[in-house]
């Protein structure tokens, strides 16, 4: 007997990851789930917990590379409408999991609820973002998070509180669960300067970031809050490096463009290769930002 019989028509084996990552890159996983509600998922954990078999949340696939191996274990991809409604009351709003980071900032700037827009070129959905605490240099999703309903381990449905959140410089202590939704806070302000405000974010980072191409979010996070970790990169001569079919980003040196025929293996020795000119010629160790499966 298999570990998931009694999913019939929820999880697939061998699924193929690559189409699901902003990298177009990596093998299968073992088992694969885009369960329709919060039971399901319970459901999923608790065969998993009785299998010993490992999960994985999947979300807009904005920050993960998967190896050409693929993934063990199940890997659960939250699309379901179950998890993509938003609710606005006032200035407080309570978002599924799935939501694009671009369309609930859009609908917040239309609503007149400012704050999300200085996030504008966040990638991702905001389940992804606040697990991460995505931002750029004008803040983070973290300071409007209010209360987060996730699904532990257990398979027990929790609100936790803002009191019990800790968001840090791209991290939270929300690795350890399912986020199903969360409620954020922001404030009232004129629609149409929120809008501008969110386009004039849109321009910088259009202008910046290779947009378009065959990329995932910032490979590193920044050392600190002043030095960036794509200035250290470029500084060290690596804008525009290639190895194989991938190649350090001249427009942003913290993004890795995958081009046709490019592999996993290109962009994990692009990598390496990055962290140690910069660790040799600068003495920075540069931590990663995105995931590699």
């Amino acid at each position: 007997m298999q570990p998931f019989d009694e999913f019939p028509g929820v999880v697939r084996t061998s699924e193929p990851l690559a189409p699901l990552t902003w990298f177009r890159l990596g093998g299968p996983a073992d088992y694969f789930a885009r369960p329709s509600s919060a039971e399901e998922i319970a459901s999923l954990l608790r065969a998993c917990r009785a299998a010993d078999i490992p999960w994985r949340v999947l979300a807009g696939g904005s920050n993960v590379l998967v190896r050409d191996e693929g993934v063990r274990g199940l890997v659960i991809h939250l699309e379901s409408p179950s998890f993509s409604e938003v609710q606005i009351n006032g200035t407080r709003l309570i978002a599924g999991s799935a939501v694009p980071m671009t369309a609930l900032i859009s609908q917040t700037a239309r609503a007149g609820l400012a704050g999300l827009e200085t996030l504008t070129g966040v990638p991702g959905t905001i389940g992804g973002a606040i697990r991460g605490n995505s931002g750029g240099r004008q803040g983070a999703i973290g300071q409007f998070v209010r209360r987060a309903t996730v699904l532990e381990a257990d398979g027990q449905v929790r609100t936790r509180e803002q009191d019990d959140l800790i968001f840090s410089y791209r991290r939270s202590n929300l690795d350890d669960c399912v986020i199903l939704s969360a409620e954020l806070e922001l404030e009232l302000d004129d629609p149409e300067a929120v809008v501008r405000r969110m386009r004039s974010v849109w321009i910088v980072k259009k202008e910046n970031q290779p947009y378009g191409h065959q990329s995932a979010a910032c490979i590193f996070k920044n050392p600190t809050p002043e030095i960036s970790a794509g200035t250290l990169i470029d500084q060290a001569g690596l804008s525009g490096h290639r190895v194989g079919g991938a190649e350090i980003s001249d427009r942003h040196a913290n993004y890795i463009i995958a081009d046709p025929g490019a592999t996993v293996s290109d962009v994990l020795e692009l990598i390496d290769f990055a962290r140690e000119e910069v660790l040799r010629q600068f003495g920075y160790e540069l931590e990663l930002q995105i995931q590699i499966w």
